[in-house]
């Protein structure tokens, strides 16, 4: 979450349709999904392609599937049914039975008690609620149905449990909280037992009804509340609130001006939810629950910024930082990633000194900008110093957008240079060097940042391609990844290299195509692009990317741009095979396992178009000659691999003192 990188990205077929959450085993560290409510998929990270996951048909269709740490992913299916995985996958075709009838399930939740899985979950038939109570391990199923209410309904559910008993809190649309308390052990099975409920919280923040969409739990004592309050010939104002639930006192709460989804989920002392249109994460720490702190939290509850329940900086940060887009300033737009980059939780007051002086320094002359921006770099590390280094970044690009004539290049260059960014602590800046083609600093970048988005690599490739030869001489780039092994011109005469025939022979493929392959020395040697420009497209294979996400982009790439760049990684793929170790020599030198995915990647992407193309039909040909040869040699060095082996232990045996010579046949 902290580098806004995307992992992994796995897509089910067309009209296919994802019924469920996805949820991970814990266990296996699996994902496991439901598409078209019946069809169950588990695959694993490294796996590439859902369609070529494991699959199993279910007889019945799947409500939700709940992963427990500790006791493994249970399956609840519509009908109320409940199973844990593993006896699901020994049969996935046995008969799920109908627990309900005529009703609808609402809401689930798992839980642990002891070391027996726990699922809770609630139904609703016409005006009537029902909560169902079951142990898949030990086959025992209660059913309850909850106290009716005329006055209002059940909007939303949450549950913990404790001491054999299960709390089940409710929503209701009266703007309250009620609890039921459910007994774990029971000794007879009552049909159909009503729960009575208790009032367990009004939701008035300063006189003024919160309208709940969400409750979670956090302790025993805490809940926390996403919902709306009213304001007076407005849109209602949303906000998230955090309650005592053992004195009935507010203990925080914050507004939401971006806007929520109305969802909130809650994970090892980290709040997400949807703000405006980001994924927020606010850290919290539960205090011991006593009266004078409940009291205490209720006075502040009108200033509630200064909680130290939770740390708000998250949030205003990104208030912040829409604040300041619309001022056309983003001096503290990266302040938001601060918590998440950060080893401990800080204070507001920590971080508001720094933004205080960018906003001062926002007209100022561009040697005081400067000069002041070098200081603030140079104090002593703290653990948001990076996020500071970032806002300095952001500073300057901000002044570059209200100034185009100003430029700091070699002030960005020795930041990047010197200090640990990533992408989404300077989002903005990368996208400056592209308009500025400030080449070497989008080479820097590249090689040095992780989280650079598929998007922004490609319009670097798309701009180092596009770029003339005569113009990239006259620019400082780093050539160390290139200088090693690109033929450069000089006197005009091509300086080439020696190139070992390995894997190449013609008399070795005649039987399998008419045309003869050509030699290794009849094959253009020489580069097809300038050293500059390789360097720059080096840089690009380095940086880190998703398939699924660049290969859209990739499709999109001029025809004669694609050809170019597939010439350049022909030309590294045979310089690789050059070597016996395949390593190309000098510093952060593309690999082969770089060159390769790219090249996959690349014909994917423009496969169709190259083979209507002429100019690449001789490429493509060479590349499928060269590439057939390389599975030609490689499979006699298979063939022999038992031999060699031999040949090993027999000279590990062999005494070194002795001299002789042997002759091995190998048949």
């Amino acid at each position: 979450i902290s580098d806004q990188k995307p992992l992994g990205c796995w897509s089910v077929k067309h009209g296919q349709i994802l019924t469920c959450p996805v949820v991970c085993n814990f266990e296996t560290h699996e994902y496991i999904a439901v598409h078209d409510n019946k069809v169950l998929r588990i695959w694993k990270n490294e796996d590439l392609n859902l369609d070529k996951a494991f699959k199993a048909t279910l007889s019945a269709d799947v409500y939700r599937i709940h992963s427990l740490p500790h006791g493994g992913p249970v399956v609840l299916f519509k009908g109320g049914a409940v199973r844990t995985l593993d006896v699901l996958l020994e049969a996935p075709q046995q008969e799920i039975e109908n627990v309900i009838s005529a009703e609808v399930i609402r809401w689930s939740g798992a839980f642990m008690e002891g070391q027996e899985p726990v699922l809770i979950f609630t139904t609703k038939k016409g005006g009537d609620f029902f909560v169902y109570v079951q142990k898949p391990k030990l086959s025992s199923l209660h059913k309850y149905k909850l106290e009716q209410q005329e006055s209002a309904k059940p909007l939303c559910f949450t549950a913990h449990i404790t001491n054999q008993t299960v709390t089940l809190l409710c929503l209701y649309s009266n703007s309250s909280v009620y609890q039921v308390l459910i007994p774990l052990q029971q000794d007879t099975e009552e049909e159909e037992e009503v729960l009575s409920k208790s009032l367990l919280l009004n939701l008035s923040v300063s006189g003024d009804v919160l309208k709940g969409t969400s409750l979670v739990v956090l302790d025993k004592d805490h809940i926390a509340v996403l919902g709306s309050l009213p304001a007076p010939g407005k849109q209602p104002r949303e906000c998230l609130t955090i309650w005592n639930t053992k004195f009935q006192t507010l203990q925080t709460s914050k507004e939401l001006p971006l806007g929520t989804s109305g969802q909130l989920w809650c994970y090892e002392e980290k709040f997400f939810l949807i703000h405006g249109k980001v994924l927020t994460v606010i850290m919290y720490k539960c205090e011991t629950s006593s009266l004078a702190a409940a009291v205490g939290k209720l006075k502040d509850s009108q200033t509630p910024d200064v909680s130290s329940f939770v740390n708000w900086n998250t949030l205003e940060d990104e208030e912040l930082m829409v604040s300041f887009q619309s001022q056309e300033s983003v001096a503290l737009k990266v302040q938001s990633r601060m918590n998440l980059r950060s080893s401990r939780s800080t204070g507001a007051e920590e971080t508001l000194p720094v933004g205080q002086l960018l906003l001062k320094l926002k007209d100022a002359p561009t040697y005081v900008l400067e000069t002041e921006l070098r200081k603030l770099m140079a104090k002593a590390p703290t653990p948001d110093l990076q996020a500071t280094i970032g806002c300095v970044v952001t500073a300057l690009i901000d002044r570059c957008k209200r100034s185009p004539k100003y430029y700091p290049q070699n002030f960005l260059q020795e930041i990047v240079e010197t200090r640990d960014l990533s992408y989404s602590l300077c989002p903005d800046l990368m996208a400056i060097a592209l308009e500025k083609k400030d080449m070497h600093l989008l080479q820097i970048c590249l090689e040095r940042f992780p989280d650079i988005p598929e998007e922004i690599t490609y319009a670097c490739l798309k701009a180092f391609l596009s770029m003339s030869e005569d113009h990239l001489q006259t620019i400082d780039i780093n050539l160390d990844s290139a200088i090693c092994y690109v033929d450069v011109e000089f006197n005009d005469k091509e300086v080439k290299t020696e190139i070992l025939e390995n894997g190449f022979g013609a008399e070795m493929d005649q039987d399998m195509c008419d045309t003869k392959i050509p030699k290794a020395s009849q094959i253009d040697e020489s580069c097809p692009v300038g050293l500059q420009k390789a360097a720059l497209l080096n840089a690009v294979l380095h940086s880190a990317y998703t398939e699924t996400f660049l290969l859209p982009h990739l499709k999109n790439l001029p025809a004669g741009q694609a050809i170019l760049f597939l010439r350049y990684l022909y030309y590294l793929y045979v310089k690789c095979s050059e070597k016996v170790n395949t390593t190309l020599p000098g510093i952060r030198s593309p690999t082969i396992n770089q060159i390769m995915d790219w090249m996959c990647l690349l014909l994917d992407a423009q496969f169709t178009v190259m083979v209507m193309l002429p100019e690449a039909k001789e490429l493509l040909s060479n590349l499928h000659k060269f590439v057939r040869a390389q599975v030609r040699f490689y499979s006699e060095l298979n063939k022999i691999e038992g031999s060699l082996r031999e040949l090993q232990r027999l000279n590990h045996l062999r005494e070194s003192q002795t001299y002789s010579i042997e002759v091995l046949e190998i048949i």
